[in-house]
């Protein structure tokens, strides 16, 4: 049987149990963009699977690898997905056959969106801005395809408050509540838009946990019952250096990765990569459109109180610094090499590489190459690239920095 009449059986299996079926746009015909959902246990009956359960193991392992290694792509790609809801033995099955980011260079399942990047080529992504919401919205993919039928990886909104700015980032573009099983993290400026701090919403891989004298108990909702999904656990620091003679030039920015150690981008140096998520809860949350912008809105500045602190016993956490451009005398301006990723000349542009200081054991080549570079190629859309040792929502998290006002700094 051809991989992809298996993946058309998977697709009608899908179908045939119960999922709902892909529900039509409010603006008419208008087709609807594939969402990643959360990795979580189905609070549903167990179903029947018949024959598909007992295939024996050997062939639906090769089944499996096969129509993993020809889907490459979205939305192909989504007939690897289909494979893992069919029952428990195609799902641990699948879940061993797909490698992380770092290994293959695909995002697959969410946890791929909290795994570092390839070592060598870049996962290429772009971001679309949009003013009216103030929302962002992170696909896969060189540039927006024609039917913006993209896969959509993350998705963030903009919130305004008096001493500050909260970007809330979820799994779906229509759900930014903290208490949703789609909420990822969050992160808030200070005033000046000169300091940024990334709060993810799970405990990262490998790390310990400090608790400071506002942290010492955890949230508890309305009921009196604690809710471990509330905590929040910074995992990086974004500053722009103040400018204050007013000077014209690029804004120069550096990044402390707290979750991640230094030691990951030296020679045989690994980055933590989670193989789960641990606070998403069983039961998906739903909630209506008024309800979603009320409790989006309910992240005050005392929420940061309950924040969970990861820290490591003795590796330096990564340190990340903005390339510097060079002035170009005929075109008047300044120029970094993005490789025909950016088209557009924008303050908002940049490039990421290590700071490494001279007693790191970190080859020239290392410190060279470019972990994340952000850049504009056309009215509000961004190509966004990253690669190891940041993650997809890492990565997110950096460049929505360069959507905030930041009067200080320009």
């Amino acid at each position: 049987m051809a991989f992809k009449s298996i993946a058309r059986k998977l697709r009608e299996m899908k179908d045939k149990y119960g999922h709902k079926p892909r529900q039509e746009s409010r603006h008419g015909a208008r087709r609807t963009r594939a969402h990643v959902v959360p990795d979580v246990a189905c609070s549903a009956e167990p179903v029947e699977q018949g024959c598909w359960e007992n295939i024996p193991s050997e062939l639906l392992w090769d089944i499996i690898r096969k129509v993993e290694e020809s889907e490459t792509a979205w939305r192909a790609r989504q007939a690897v997905v289909y494979c893992a809801s069919v029952c428990k033995s195609w799902r641990d099955i699948t879940k061993e056959v797909v490698k992380t980011p770092e290994e293959c260079g695909r995002i697959t399942f969410p946890i791929s969106l909290q795994q570092p990047g390839p070592r060598e080529l870049p996962i290429q992504c772009y971001i679309r801005r949009d003013r009216a919401t103030s929302t962002y919205f992170l696909h896969i993919g060189l540039t927006p395809s024609e039917f913006q039928s993209d896969k959509l990886l993350l998705a963030a909104r903009k919130i305004r408050r008096a001493t500050c700015t909260d970007f809330v980032i979820s799994l779906k573009p229509d759900n930014f509540s903290r208490s949703s099983n789609t909420y990822f993290g969050k992160m808030r400026s200070n005033f000046l838009g000169t300091k940024f701090t990334i709060y993810d919403g799970q405990l990262p891989h490998g790390t310990k946990i400090k608790l400071d004298d506002r942290s010492s108990q955890i949230t508890q909702s309305k009921q009196g019952s604690s809710k471990v999904s509330t905590q929040n656990y910074k995992v990086g620091t974004i500053t722009y250096e103040l400018n204050v003679l007013r000077s014209r030039g690029p804004r120069r920015m550096n990044c402390v990765m707290h979750a991640i150690p230094m030691s990951s981008i030296e020679k045989g140096g690994t980055a933590p990569t989670p193989t789960s998520f641990h606070n998403f809860s069983d039961k998906p949350i739903h909630s209506s459109a008024s309800k979603v912008d009320d409790q989006a809105l309910d992240f005050s500045s005392t929420s940061l109180a309950n924040s969970i602190f990861p820290v490591k016993d003795s590796d330096e956490p990564l340190m990340l610094k903005n390339k510097p451009p060079r002035w170009h005398e005929q075109l008047q301006c300044w120029c970094l090499n993005f490789k025909g990723r950016v088209t557009v000349a924008s303050v908002k542009n940049f490039q990421l590489a290590a700071a490494v200081e001279p007693s790191e054991n970190v080859s020239a080549d290392e410190q060279e190459r470019v972990i994340l570079q952000f850049g504009k190629i056309g009215k509000d859309i961004f190509t966004m690239d990253y690669s190891y040792p940041l993650s997809a929502f890492q990565a997110f998290a950096i460049c929505l920095t360069s959507f905030d006002n930041k009067p200080a700094c320009e």
